[in-house]
């Protein structure tokens, strides 16, 4: 099975509760005006890869030392089949660990539901809804205020419940840096864009292309 892949960072700290495996899927026909995303929006083939490539490369970490995986993108909803043989592998991988799984959307609960039949019963909690830029929030894990966080497992529902309403003072977020490019990970709010940037020129390091930008 092939999947569409934009990449994988670990650990992720900033898109869900504790210490995480981060995949983000290539290919998104939504487009949201304002995603800072837009990088994972076209698909080629250059980005196919064996869902047994990706399972390979979590399964050399740590498992204890993993909380669990978020799947984000892109558009995890528009590999249907892809998705759920990635959930699937990792549900054998995180046996025994307590993982859980929380994947973004950008579609709502009933339409996922619909698209990814095989997959849903394996994600412990969604957050469902297109980014909507003139609807800021202060919600956790979310970039606009019509998000819904959903808990969708037993699992979900004892880790997730807590942060369903919950909010905070200022988004988390990491920067990873890989060969020549620098990610940023976790949602970010208003502003936090051209600090970032700035905050990085003045060390030096001056940004050439940036993927919230078309």
């Amino acid at each position: 099975m092939r999947l569409r892949l934009s990449r994988l960072h670990h650990p992720v700290t900033t898109l869900g509760p504790g210490r995480r495996v981060g995949i983000w899927v290539q290919g998104c026909a939504i487009g949201c005006p304002g995603c800072v995303s837009r990088d994972t929006w076209v698909a080629e083939p250059r980005h196919d890869v064996d869902v047994d490539d990706v399972l390979d490369w979590v399964a050399a970490l740590d498992p204890a030392a993993l909380t669990g995986v978020t799947v984000t993108g892109g558009e995890p909803s528009e590999q249907p089949e892809a998705l759920a043989a990635l959930l699937t592998g990792l549900r054998a991988l995180g046996a025994g660990h307590d993982w859980d799984v929380l994947c973004y959307t950008g579609v709502e609960l009933d339409e996922f539901r619909a698209r990814c039949p095989g997959a849903y019963p394996l994600i412990d909690a969604l957050i469902t809804g297109p980014y909507r830029a003139g609807e800021p929030t202060d919600l956790v894990w979310r970039g606009s205020a019509n998000q819904r966080l959903v808990p969708c497992s037993p699992l979900g529902r004892r880790r997730y419940a807590p942060w369903v309403d919950a909010r905070r003072d200022r988004p988390e977020l990491q920067l990873q840096v890989d060969d020549d490019r620098v990610w940023l990970v976790g949602i970010p709010g208003r502003g936090d864009l051209a600090r970032v940037q700035r905050a990085l020129e003045a060390q030096g390091i001056r940004l050439e292309g940036v993927s919230w930008r078309p």
